[in-house]
Protein backbone atom coordinates (compact mmCIF):
# COMPACT_ATOMS: atom_id res chain seq x y z
CA UNK A 1 0.00 0.00 0.00
CA UNK A 2 0.97 3.56 -0.48
CA UNK A 3 2.12 6.02 2.42
CA UNK A 4 -1.46 7.73 2.19
CA UNK A 5 -3.26 4.17 2.02
CA UNK A 6 -2.04 2.58 4.95
CA UNK A 7 -3.01 -1.56 4.78
CA UNK A 8 -5.35 -1.96 8.15
CA UNK A 9 -5.32 -4.85 10.05
CA UNK A 10 -7.26 -7.98 8.48
CA UNK A 11 -9.38 -8.28 11.54
CA UNK A 12 -10.46 -4.78 11.11
CA UNK A 13 -11.72 -5.47 6.99
CA UNK A 14 -13.25 -9.54 8.35
CA UNK A 15 -15.79 -7.41 10.95
CA UNK A 16 -17.89 -6.10 8.88
CA UNK A 17 -17.12 -7.94 5.27
CA UNK A 18 -20.06 -9.42 4.14
CA UNK A 19 -20.22 -12.38 1.02
CA UNK A 20 -23.11 -11.92 -1.41
CA UNK A 21 -23.97 -13.62 -4.79
CA UNK A 22 -26.48 -11.98 -7.22
CA UNK A 23 -28.39 -13.48 -10.09
CA UNK A 24 -27.69 -11.79 -13.44
CA UNK A 25 -30.51 -11.52 -15.59
CA UNK A 26 -28.32 -12.42 -18.82
CA UNK A 27 -25.57 -14.69 -18.88
CA UNK A 28 -22.47 -12.20 -18.99
CA UNK A 29 -18.48 -13.12 -18.88
CA UNK A 30 -19.65 -17.10 -19.02
CA UNK A 31 -21.58 -16.66 -15.35
CA UNK A 32 -25.00 -16.37 -14.51
CA UNK A 33 -24.34 -15.82 -10.78
CA UNK A 34 -21.60 -12.38 -9.39
CA UNK A 35 -20.07 -12.86 -5.93
CA UNK A 36 -18.35 -10.34 -4.27
CA UNK A 37 -17.16 -9.29 -1.22
CA UNK A 38 -18.04 -6.30 0.75
CA UNK A 39 -16.56 -4.66 3.73
CA UNK A 40 -17.38 -1.01 5.66
CA UNK A 41 -14.28 1.12 6.37
CA UNK A 42 -13.86 4.88 7.97
CA UNK A 43 -15.32 6.32 4.46
CA UNK A 44 -17.75 4.09 3.73
CA UNK A 45 -18.76 0.57 2.04
CA UNK A 46 -16.06 -1.01 -0.55
CA UNK A 47 -15.80 -4.28 -2.60
CA UNK A 48 -13.24 -6.56 -3.35
CA UNK A 49 -14.79 -8.58 -6.14
CA UNK A 50 -11.55 -10.03 -8.27
CA UNK A 51 -13.08 -12.29 -10.81
CA UNK A 52 -12.43 -16.25 -9.57
CA UNK A 53 -10.00 -17.42 -12.14
CA UNK A 54 -7.13 -14.37 -11.10
CA UNK A 55 -4.71 -15.32 -8.87
CA UNK A 56 -3.90 -14.00 -5.54
CA UNK A 57 -0.81 -11.23 -6.78
CA UNK A 58 -3.13 -10.09 -9.17
CA UNK A 59 -6.52 -10.17 -6.69
CA UNK A 60 -3.91 -8.09 -4.41
CA UNK A 61 -4.42 -5.09 -6.72
CA UNK A 62 -8.12 -4.89 -6.21
CA UNK A 63 -8.23 -5.51 -2.63
CA UNK A 64 -5.59 -2.52 -2.27
CA UNK A 65 -8.73 -0.43 -4.47
CA UNK A 66 -11.18 -1.78 -1.99
CA UNK A 67 -9.16 -0.66 0.55
CA UNK A 68 -8.16 2.87 -0.82
CA UNK A 69 -12.04 3.56 -1.60
CA UNK A 70 -13.11 2.81 2.05
CA UNK A 71 -10.25 3.71 4.18
CA UNK A 72 -9.38 6.99 2.44
CA UNK A 73 -10.94 10.29 0.76
CA UNK A 74 -10.80 10.03 -2.58
CA UNK A 75 -10.57 13.04 -5.44
CA UNK A 76 -12.58 15.80 -5.09
CA UNK A 77 -15.25 15.29 -8.19
CA UNK A 78 -15.45 17.48 -11.26
CA UNK A 79 -18.72 16.02 -11.80
CA UNK A 80 -22.08 15.48 -10.17
CA UNK A 81 -23.41 12.53 -12.73
CA UNK A 82 -21.72 10.60 -15.66
CA UNK A 83 -23.05 9.60 -18.51
CA UNK A 84 -23.07 5.40 -19.02
CA UNK A 85 -23.41 3.28 -21.77
CA UNK A 86 -25.63 0.02 -22.24
CA UNK A 87 -23.66 -3.51 -22.52
CA UNK A 88 -25.07 -5.96 -24.55
CA UNK A 89 -24.10 -9.32 -23.92
CA UNK A 90 -23.27 -11.51 -26.51
CA UNK A 91 -26.51 -12.51 -27.41
CA UNK A 92 -28.72 -13.18 -30.28
CA UNK A 93 -29.80 -10.47 -32.18
CA UNK A 94 -33.70 -11.48 -31.29
CA UNK A 95 -32.70 -10.82 -27.50
CA UNK A 96 -30.79 -7.08 -28.67
CA UNK A 97 -34.18 -5.49 -27.83
CA UNK A 98 -34.79 -6.81 -24.40
CA UNK A 99 -31.06 -5.94 -23.34
CA UNK A 100 -31.56 -2.99 -24.29
CA UNK A 101 -34.53 -2.13 -22.64
CA UNK A 102 -33.08 -2.66 -19.27
CA UNK A 103 -30.44 0.48 -19.60
CA UNK A 104 -33.00 3.72 -19.51
CA UNK A 105 -32.32 6.64 -22.02
CA UNK A 106 -28.66 5.28 -22.72
CA UNK A 107 -27.18 7.12 -26.19
CA UNK A 108 -24.44 4.38 -26.26
CA UNK A 109 -24.29 0.80 -26.14
CA UNK A 110 -21.05 -1.30 -26.29
CA UNK A 111 -21.74 -4.92 -27.81
CA UNK A 112 -19.59 -7.94 -26.94
CA UNK A 113 -17.83 -9.91 -29.72
CA UNK A 114 -15.31 -12.50 -30.62
CA UNK A 115 -17.43 -14.84 -28.23
CA UNK A 116 -16.16 -18.26 -27.88
CA UNK A 117 -18.04 -20.93 -29.91
CA UNK A 118 -19.33 -17.95 -32.09
CA UNK A 119 -19.00 -17.13 -35.71
CA UNK A 120 -18.29 -13.35 -37.14
CA UNK A 121 -21.80 -13.25 -38.89
CA UNK A 122 -23.17 -14.13 -35.18
CA UNK A 123 -21.43 -10.83 -34.54
CA UNK A 124 -22.37 -9.10 -37.78
CA UNK A 125 -26.35 -9.90 -36.81
CA UNK A 126 -25.97 -8.72 -33.23
CA UNK A 127 -24.21 -5.50 -34.13
CA UNK A 128 -26.80 -4.89 -36.91
CA UNK A 129 -29.79 -5.70 -34.75
CA UNK A 130 -28.29 -2.98 -32.03
CA UNK A 131 -27.84 -0.42 -34.52
CA UNK A 132 -31.40 -1.19 -35.98
CA UNK A 133 -33.01 -0.57 -32.30
CA UNK A 134 -30.20 2.56 -31.48
CA UNK A 135 -30.92 4.08 -34.84
CA UNK A 136 -28.18 6.32 -36.51
CA UNK A 137 -27.89 8.97 -34.01
CA UNK A 138 -27.08 6.05 -31.07
CA UNK A 139 -22.77 5.58 -30.74
CA UNK A 140 -21.89 1.71 -30.57
CA UNK A 141 -19.19 0.72 -29.54
CA UNK A 142 -18.17 -3.01 -29.79
CA UNK A 143 -15.24 -5.31 -27.35
CA UNK A 144 -13.91 -8.09 -28.21
CA UNK A 145 -11.29 -8.89 -24.82
CA UNK A 146 -8.38 -9.29 -27.32
CA UNK A 147 -9.87 -12.71 -28.46
CA UNK A 148 -9.03 -12.01 -32.19
CA UNK A 149 -5.52 -12.10 -33.61
CA UNK A 150 -4.09 -9.79 -35.90
CA UNK A 151 -5.93 -10.95 -39.34
CA UNK A 152 -9.09 -11.71 -37.87
CA UNK A 153 -9.24 -8.24 -35.79
CA UNK A 154 -8.58 -6.89 -39.41
CA UNK A 155 -11.08 -8.75 -41.40
CA UNK A 156 -13.96 -8.23 -38.28
CA UNK A 157 -13.34 -4.19 -38.40
CA UNK A 158 -13.90 -4.40 -42.03
CA UNK A 159 -16.85 -6.34 -41.70
CA UNK A 160 -18.10 -4.23 -38.85
CA UNK A 161 -17.18 -0.75 -39.91
CA UNK A 162 -20.37 0.07 -41.94
CA UNK A 163 -22.18 0.07 -38.31
CA UNK A 164 -20.37 3.75 -37.99
CA UNK A 165 -18.36 1.97 -34.56
CA UNK A 166 -17.29 4.72 -32.04
CA UNK A 167 -14.17 2.54 -31.18
CA UNK A 168 -13.19 -1.53 -30.91
CA UNK A 169 -12.06 -2.39 -27.51
CA UNK A 170 -9.29 -4.50 -26.94
CA UNK A 171 -9.61 -6.22 -30.75
CA UNK A 172 -6.30 -8.23 -30.03
CA UNK A 173 -4.77 -9.40 -27.02
CA UNK A 174 -0.99 -7.73 -27.61
CA UNK A 175 0.51 -4.58 -27.91
CA UNK A 176 2.17 -5.25 -30.62
CA UNK A 177 -0.87 -6.85 -33.22
CA UNK A 178 -3.20 -3.56 -30.80
CA UNK A 179 -0.15 -1.22 -32.70
CA UNK A 180 0.04 -3.15 -36.06
CA UNK A 181 -3.86 -3.21 -36.58
CA UNK A 182 -4.37 0.27 -35.58
CA UNK A 183 -1.54 0.98 -38.34
CA UNK A 184 -3.92 -0.89 -40.89
CA UNK A 185 -7.42 0.28 -40.08
CA UNK A 186 -6.61 3.76 -39.33
CA UNK A 187 -7.69 4.61 -43.17
CA UNK A 188 -11.49 3.24 -42.10
CA UNK A 189 -11.81 6.16 -39.24
CA UNK A 190 -12.25 3.23 -36.51
CA UNK A 191 -10.49 4.06 -33.60
CA UNK A 192 -8.58 1.28 -31.27
CA UNK A 193 -9.44 1.11 -27.19
CA UNK A 194 -7.09 -0.71 -25.06
CA UNK A 195 -8.42 -2.24 -21.86
CA UNK A 196 -6.75 -5.61 -21.05
CA UNK A 197 -3.48 -4.44 -22.09
CA UNK A 198 -3.66 -1.54 -19.39
CA UNK A 199 -5.37 -2.98 -16.53
CA UNK A 200 -3.45 -6.36 -16.77
CA UNK A 201 -0.10 -5.37 -17.80
CA UNK A 202 2.80 -5.21 -15.86
CA UNK A 203 3.21 -1.61 -17.48
CA UNK A 204 0.10 0.12 -17.86
CA UNK A 205 1.55 2.92 -19.69
CA UNK A 206 3.41 0.03 -22.37
CA UNK A 207 0.18 0.49 -24.42
CA UNK A 208 0.49 4.45 -24.88
CA UNK A 209 4.13 4.55 -25.48
CA UNK A 210 4.04 1.90 -28.66
CA UNK A 211 1.24 4.52 -29.94
CA UNK A 212 -1.14 1.01 -30.13
CA UNK A 213 -4.13 2.91 -29.03
CA UNK A 214 -6.53 5.96 -29.43
CA UNK A 215 -7.52 5.66 -26.07
CA UNK A 216 -7.92 3.67 -22.53
CA UNK A 217 -10.62 2.08 -21.16
CA UNK A 218 -9.59 1.96 -17.14
CA UNK A 219 -11.77 0.36 -14.36
CA UNK A 220 -10.88 1.10 -10.47
CA UNK A 221 -10.41 -2.13 -8.82
CA UNK A 222 -7.94 -4.17 -11.66
CA UNK A 223 -6.20 -0.69 -11.33
CA UNK A 224 -5.57 -0.50 -7.66
CA UNK A 225 -7.89 2.27 -6.90
CA UNK A 226 -8.98 5.58 -8.14
CA UNK A 227 -6.09 7.53 -7.63
CA UNK A 228 -3.73 4.95 -9.27
CA UNK A 229 -6.30 5.08 -12.33
CA UNK A 230 -5.79 8.85 -12.33
CA UNK A 231 -2.04 8.43 -12.24
CA UNK A 232 -2.24 6.33 -15.32
CA UNK A 233 -4.61 8.32 -17.66
CA UNK A 234 -2.51 10.94 -16.29
CA UNK A 235 0.79 9.71 -17.42
CA UNK A 236 -0.63 8.20 -20.55
CA UNK A 237 -1.95 11.11 -22.06
CA UNK A 238 -4.89 9.63 -24.23
CA UNK A 239 -8.46 10.18 -23.67
CA UNK A 240 -10.51 7.63 -21.56
CA UNK A 241 -13.56 5.56 -20.79
CA UNK A 242 -14.46 4.48 -16.91
CA UNK A 243 -15.56 0.73 -17.21
CA UNK A 244 -17.03 -1.63 -14.42
CA UNK A 245 -15.77 -4.71 -13.96
CA UNK A 246 -19.51 -6.43 -12.91
CA UNK A 247 -19.93 -4.73 -10.15
CA UNK A 248 -22.00 -4.33 -7.23
CA UNK A 249 -23.99 -1.03 -6.85
CA UNK A 250 -21.21 -0.47 -4.27
CA UNK A 251 -18.30 -1.35 -6.90
CA UNK A 252 -20.00 1.36 -9.46
CA UNK A 253 -19.56 3.91 -7.12
CA UNK A 254 -15.94 3.61 -6.72
CA UNK A 255 -15.84 3.38 -10.71
CA UNK A 256 -18.28 6.55 -10.69
CA UNK A 257 -16.07 8.35 -8.23
CA UNK A 258 -12.86 7.53 -10.89
CA UNK A 259 -15.25 9.01 -13.86
CA UNK A 260 -16.32 12.21 -12.15
CA UNK A 261 -12.48 13.31 -11.16
CA UNK A 262 -11.11 12.97 -14.49
CA UNK A 263 -10.62 16.55 -16.16
CA UNK A 264 -11.83 15.46 -19.49
CA UNK A 265 -14.20 12.75 -20.02
CA UNK A 266 -15.65 12.57 -23.54
CA UNK A 267 -16.99 9.18 -24.06
CA UNK A 268 -19.96 7.35 -22.09
CA UNK A 269 -18.62 5.42 -19.25
CA UNK A 270 -19.28 1.25 -19.07
CA UNK A 271 -20.87 1.87 -15.74
CA UNK A 272 -24.56 0.67 -16.48
CA UNK A 273 -23.71 -2.76 -15.60
CA UNK A 274 -26.12 -2.68 -12.54
CA UNK A 275 -28.87 -3.27 -15.58
CA UNK A 276 -27.22 -7.00 -16.11
CA UNK A 277 -28.23 -7.85 -12.45
CA UNK A 278 -31.59 -9.85 -11.56
CA UNK A 279 -30.27 -8.64 -7.88
CA UNK A 280 -28.58 -5.81 -6.36
CA UNK A 281 -27.23 -5.02 -2.65
CA UNK A 282 -28.76 -1.43 -2.78
CA UNK A 283 -32.07 -0.39 -2.89
CA UNK A 284 -32.41 1.35 -5.35
CA UNK A 285 -29.28 0.20 -6.97
CA UNK A 286 -26.89 2.21 -9.06
CA UNK A 287 -29.04 2.14 -12.43
CA UNK A 288 -29.12 4.34 -15.22
CA UNK A 289 -31.87 7.09 -15.16
CA UNK A 290 -32.22 8.91 -18.42
CA UNK A 291 -28.44 7.74 -19.59
CA UNK A 292 -26.40 9.03 -16.28
CA UNK A 293 -25.47 7.86 -12.99
CA UNK A 294 -25.43 10.10 -9.99
CA UNK A 295 -21.93 10.69 -8.07
CA UNK A 296 -21.85 9.54 -4.63
CA UNK A 297 -21.22 6.79 -1.86
CA UNK A 298 -23.69 3.89 -2.12
CA UNK A 299 -24.32 1.59 1.21
CA UNK A 300 -25.73 -1.34 0.85
CA UNK A 301 -29.18 -2.63 2.13
CA UNK A 302 -29.13 -5.04 5.55
CA UNK A 303 -32.30 -7.47 4.05
CA UNK A 304 -30.86 -7.21 0.37
CA UNK A 305 -27.25 -8.38 2.15
CA UNK A 306 -28.87 -11.33 4.47
CA UNK A 307 -31.38 -11.92 1.14
CA UNK A 308 -28.18 -12.48 -1.50
CA UNK A 309 -25.72 -14.02 1.32
CA UNK A 310 -23.38 -16.68 -0.92
CA UNK A 311 -23.68 -20.32 0.45
CA UNK A 312 -21.07 -21.00 3.33
CA UNK A 313 -18.39 -22.92 1.58
CA UNK A 314 -18.29 -19.83 -1.09
CA UNK A 315 -18.10 -17.10 2.04
CA UNK A 316 -15.38 -19.38 3.47
CA UNK A 317 -13.50 -19.46 -0.12
CA UNK A 318 -13.92 -15.75 -0.43
CA UNK A 319 -12.54 -14.54 2.53
CA UNK A 320 -9.80 -17.34 2.70
CA UNK A 321 -9.04 -15.38 -0.73
CA UNK A 322 -9.53 -12.11 0.98
CA UNK A 323 -6.88 -13.23 3.58
CA UNK A 324 -4.33 -14.20 1.44
CA UNK A 325 -4.41 -10.87 -0.87
CA UNK A 326 -4.10 -8.86 2.27
CA UNK A 327 -0.93 -11.00 3.04
CA UNK A 328 0.33 -9.68 -0.28
CA UNK A 329 -0.16 -6.48 0.41
CA UNK A 330 1.47 -6.68 4.00
CA UNK A 331 4.62 -8.10 1.74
Amino acid sequence: MTEDAPLPPLAEILASARVVALPLATRFRGVDVREAVLFEGPEGWTEFSPFAEYDDREAATWLAAAIDFGWMPQPAPVRSEVRVNATVPAVDAASVPAVLARYDGCRTAKVKVAEQGQRLADDVARVRAVRAAMGPEGRLRLDANGAWNLDEAEHAVHALAEFDLEYVEQPCGTVEELAELRRRVTYMGVPIAADESVRKAADPLAVARAGAADLLVVKAQPLGGVRRALEIVAAAGLPAVVSSALDTSVGLSMGAALAAALPDLDYDCGLGTAALFAADVAAPGLRPVAGVLPVGRVAPDVALLREHEASVDRQDWWLQRLSRCHAVLAE
